[in-house]
């Protein structure tokens, strides 16, 4: 399938999502969305695929923000269609996506950026990168799920504080608040962020598709991460993948999973 600004590469069973707008700093715009939204999908449910990684073209900016051209006149009604829409299509189906989603932020994440990298798994920033949810500067609250996600991730204090004071953070307090995982340089981002992916494809499939439910719903209302966790250890034992990996451990040889 062709996107109009996003493009795919599969190599060695990973996908690399590159959003392709360089010349508006890759700003999320609808059709950006729909295209990210069909691709990630699709790579969902290609089983040559076991982990993607989302990153943005050129090296100033991962995501700077929405098109704020777009929706400058929006009504009430709308604005809230508006991030229901990019909450159910996008950004929720992402984090709950069942292959792992790696952000490799390799410049400015800002706004609707942010927020897009915080749905992912995890992330890796680039030494040149900065963040930051500057929505209030606009008259606007982060809502593709910002206000959320943030606190989860660095705490409700320093949320608060980046969300009121509209400011960006290096990508080295970033890293000190717990938002990126690794910090590297520009040029190694990529390939370093393909070490992690391909450390991850040598595990088992469903079971890493079961760890990202019982992580994801300690953080959704209403759900019991503890219970969710017990059934879905106990549904690893009916697969495939169980049976080579315990295998594989007793005959002290490396695990071939398959998926199953």
């Amino acid at each position: 399938m062709n996107y109009e600004n996003v493009l795919i590469s599969i190599e060695e069973r990973i996908a690399t999502v590159t959003i392709n707008r360089p010349t508006k700093l890759n700003a999320l715009n609808k059709a950006t969305i729909s295209d990210l939204s069909k691709a990630i999908k699709l790579l969902g449910k290609n089983e040559d695929v076991r982990v993607i990684i989302l990153t943005g073209s050129g090296e100033k900016a991962f995501v700077a923000g929405a098109d704020i051209s777009e929706f400058a006149n929006y009504t009430i009604v709308e604005g809230s269609q508006l991030a229901a829409e990019g909450q159910e299509t996008l950004f929720d189906f992402i984090e709950g996506l069942k292959k792992p989603v790696i952000a490799a932020v390799n410049g400015f994440a800002l706004g609707g950026g942010l927020e897009l990298a915080m749905a992912c798994h995890f992330r890796v920033a680039s030494d040149k990168a900065k963040m930051g949810l500057p929505e209030v500067s606009l008259g606007l609250i982060p809502g593709y799920g910002g206000t959320q996600r943030l606190p989860q991730l660095i705490g409700k204090g320093r949320a608060m504080e980046m969300i009121m004071t509209a400011g960006m953070i290096s990508a080295e307090e970033a890293k000190q608040y717990g938002l990126v995982n690794y910090v590297v340089p520009q040029a190694e981002l990529l390939s370093f962020t393909n070490v992690i992916a391909q450390k991850i494809i040598k595990n088992a499939p469903f079971a890493i598709s079961k760890a990202i439910k019982a992580i994801n719903s300690n953080y959704k209302d209403g759900k019991d991460g503890f219970e969710v966790e017990i059934k879905s250890f106990g549904k690893c034992f009916g697969t495939q993948d169980f049976k080579e990996g315990t295998t594989a451990f007793l005959e002290k040889r490396k695990a071939e999973f398959t998926g199953k």
